[in-house]
């Protein structure tokens, strides 16, 4: 081909290779800001998060506004409301993450309400990503948090006091809740919640994704006990280039695989994010396949395009979405029946 010729072609091509990125970027704006969250009860959640993201405010804002949000509910599954663990001692686990893979988290924290504002700070005034126990109580009360009385909630105490009688840890998969929505994560035997987790992600109108988790853990665990939620690379993982992700299940089989950034790291290849949650659910069931239908677990993923999908171990795992165009809850899809 000669030098005319493919001057000649260029010419031609040009105004489709731009009308093709006019349209990326139109179906982007579409999709931005968006906030999406594990779970029924990430509507109220995401309602929060949007008061923020609608005045233009950042996605790292947006998202500890939504965890903040279920931390002051009294629920058994997230904030100081919490089961507690077998000594009978509420403990809550937290991260934030925000576009610049700037991060903070925090385990084991007693007595303080707001964990995933704890978790900020020690993004924003520490060296470090993770604060633990003691530490991190005290951390909190130095920088102005409140110190609770550590009283358990009416709920908790009763289902603490039951879950004494028998003393055993039998834990079954998504039993309907009827009084708070279709689904429920996970249950014991009794119809006590085990556990719950939540997760949040979202994408402001710069198209700035952050990410936020925060938790109460697993009930009844043992204490000292911390799961994926307050670990950067398993319960959550942003990168603002190829999108972000957070889970909820049962924490230990998410860190076996470093779930979130396996699920990322998927969005890289070029998957969707739903395809990107199925094959890291494929990680885990493959692993140990039997184990695996006794858990549950649950990926949620955005792109960077405001693309979003789930994906789960087992029927049951919802998640919620918000943004311009739509706002409601949806089934996630899941692997073993």
């Amino acid at each position: 081909m000669n030098r005319r010729k493919f001057l000649g072609l260029s010419a031609l091509t040009t105004p489709l290779l731009i009308s093709k990125k006019s349209l990326a970027n139109t179906f982007q704006a579409q999709n931005k800001p968006i906030v999406i969250s594990t779970w029924d009860s990430g509507m109220a959640v995401n309602a929060e998060a949007w008061k923020v993201l609608s005045n233009k405010g950042s996605s790292l804002d947006a998202v500890e506004a939504g965890a903040i949000h279920i931390e002051n509910e009294i629920n058994c599954c997230v904030g100081l409301g919490g089961y507690p663990d077998r000594d009978g001692i509420v403990t809550l686990d937290a991260c934030i993450m925000d576009h610049t893979a700037n991060c903070g988290a925090v385990a084991g924290l007693e007595r303080i309400k707001h964990p995933i504002s704890v978790a900020r700070k020690v993004m924003e005034k520490t060296p470090h990503v993770i604060l633990v126990g003691n530490g991190a109580q005290q951390f909190a009360v130095e920088n102005g948090f409140m110190l609770e009385s550590g009283e358990l909630s009416n709920d908790a105490k009763n289902a603490y006091t039951e879950w004494l009688k028998k003393n055993e840890y039998k834990p079954v998969i998504n039993i309907e809740r009827k009084q708070n929505g279709p689904f429920a994560p996970t249950f014991f035997d009794d119809g006590t919640p085990n556990h719950d987790t939540m997760g949040l992600v979202a994408m402001d109108n710069n198209g700035d994704l952050s990410g936020a988790v925060t938790t109460s853990g697993m009930a009844f665990k043992v204490h000292g006990r911390v799961g994926d939620s307050p670990i950067i690379g398993a319960g959550l993982f942003v990168d603002n280039e190829i999108g972000a992700a957070t889970s909820s299940g049962v924490g230990e089989e998410v860190i076996r695989i470093c779930g979130t950034h396996l699920v990322v790291e998927f969005m890289r290849q070029g998957y969707s994010p739903e395809m990107a949650c199925k094959k890291a659910i494929e990680r885990i069931v493959k692993r140990d396949k039997a184990k695996a239908k006794t858990v549950q677990v649950g990926f949620l993923a955005m792109n960077k395009k405001g693309q979003y999908g789930a994906y789960a171990i087992q029927k049951g795992f919802v998640f919620s979405v918000k943004s311009n165009r739509e706002n409601q809850i949806h089934d996630s899809k899941y692997m073993l029946s």
